[in-house]
């Protein structure tokens, strides 16, 4: 079984920069991939950003590229959401998933274990 945990999330202003971490445990596979998805009110859950853990392949969705970076922590299996000039439409519920296959997807189905979420909240 695979646990994952989120923290990092908060209220800021606009401009503003936030870290979530996702901290990863249980029994895992050698090669994962590790993506954050957020989820506004009333709108569907949506890709934000993805790594391979072994290559560090990363992607993003439009929206945040130029703005968020997604890394990893190897020994501590801590995946990191920098999120930099943060705006009002940022404002969600931010998710960490886990995909065994390894491979760099946006495609949410394909991750099989989620995080609880953290609450961003982005003001004006």
């Amino acid at each position: 079984q695979v646990q994952l945990v989120e923290s990092g999330g908060g209220l800021v202003q606009a401009g503003g920069s936030l870290r979530l971490s996702c901290t990863l445990s249980g029994r895992t596979f050698n090669t994962y991939t590790m993506g954050w998805f957020r989820q506004a009110p009333s709108k569907d859950r949506e890709f934000v950003a993805a790594i391979t853990w072994s290559g560090g392949s990363t992607a993003y969705a439009d929206s945040v590229k130029g703005r968020f970076i997604i890394s990893k922590d190897n020994s501590k299996k801590i995946t990191y959401l920098q999120m930099n000039n943060l705006q009002p439409e940022d404002t969600a519920n931010y998710y960490c998933a886990y995909d065994p296959s390894g491979d760099l997807t946006t495609w949410i189905r394909a991750y099989d274990y989620w995080g609880q979420g953290t609450q961003v909240t982005v003001s004006s």
